[in-house]
């Protein structure tokens, strides 16, 4: 299997990515770039696992269909591609939408050890989405996106990222690009029906950070207006044992600076031995 590939899953041609050899690491990204997120700490992480990571339906390089893929159903497919392509049910690291996906995948009968998130809406209440998640996630959803620009985009992406770590051209430009392929444009609305979603399930999602299944660890980027220190304090405040870790950084702590979460990834599985 070559370190990126197409591969068809449920009926959906799907960016797959892997590599790394060890115990099995599912990467899971978050909305609305893609797997590539995890560039900059992909040659760590694969030093000391078999990593597995691919781009959600609708985002990414991954078929971007006219419908809503749900979060049971991203599940699903994280599940065959880690049991087609032999990479065991072990640990995950999450950001954003991701950590819905983690959240869903603790309630299937598998073998986890470990749960690492970033910065996502997991606590009701301490989220706050941006405006424009809204107005797509509404009922003028479609418009919004046909009228999305990359100005508008860069500008809301450099608003979550934190003051002395802003995003770089090149990332801006990448993920910008990235969106738009393959008519990315259009399936925004119904990929960030997702929010919906957490409202609808939120006692399900919320459960494993209440009862932790499993160690878990929130590695949480503070200048991040949509899910920073709040969600850290309300995952704290809820005593369950999930260790919290604060970065100087926003919303994006994997490529606003790599080796801070590749040491605290570390730290946190050091201690699981």
């Amino acid at each position: 299997m070559p370190a990126d590939a197409a591969v068809t899953v449920q009926g959906l041609t799907l960016h797959l990515r892997i590599g790394g050899q060890g115990p099995g690491l599912l990467l899971l990204h978050g909305f609305p770039t893609s797997s590539a997120d995890w560039d900059p700490i992909w040659s760590a992480l694969t030093r000391d696992f078999r990593v597995l990571a691919f781009d959600f339906p609708g985002l990414g390089r991954s078929e971007k269909p006219r419908r809503h893929v749900t979060i049971p159903q991203i599940a699903d497919i994280a599940l065959e591609l880690m049991d087609r392509h032999g990479v065991p049910c072990a640990h995950m690291l999450a950001h954003d939408l991701g950590n819905t996906v983690a959240l869903e995948l603790l309630h299937r009968d598998r073998d986890w050890q470990s749960l690492v998130m970033l910065n996502g809406g997991i606590v009701p209440g301490a989220y706050r989405p941006r405006p424009i998640q809204k107005l797509l996630a509404g009922p003028a959803g479609p418009l919004v996106a046909r009228v999305a620009s990359e100005r508008l985009f860069r500008r809301n992406m450099h608003r979550i990222f934190g003051p002395h770590t802003a995003p770089s051209e090149q990332f801006l430009h990448e993920s910008w690009q990235t969106l738009l392929a393959g008519g990315g444009r259009a399936s925004l609305p119904y990929v960030i029906r997702y929010l919906h979603e957490r409202k609808r399930h939120a006692d399900r999602w919320m459960e494993p950070l209440r009862h932790p299944p499993v160690p878990m660890q929130l590695i949480c980027g503070v200048h991040d207006p949509v899910s920073g220190e709040a969600v850290a304090d309300a995952v704290e405040a809820l005593e369950s044992g999930v260790h919290v870790t604060r970065l100087d950084v926003g919303h994006y702590p994997q490529v606003e600076n790599p080796e801070q979460v590749v040491d605290a990834f570390r730290a946190f599985h050091s201690r699981l031995r």
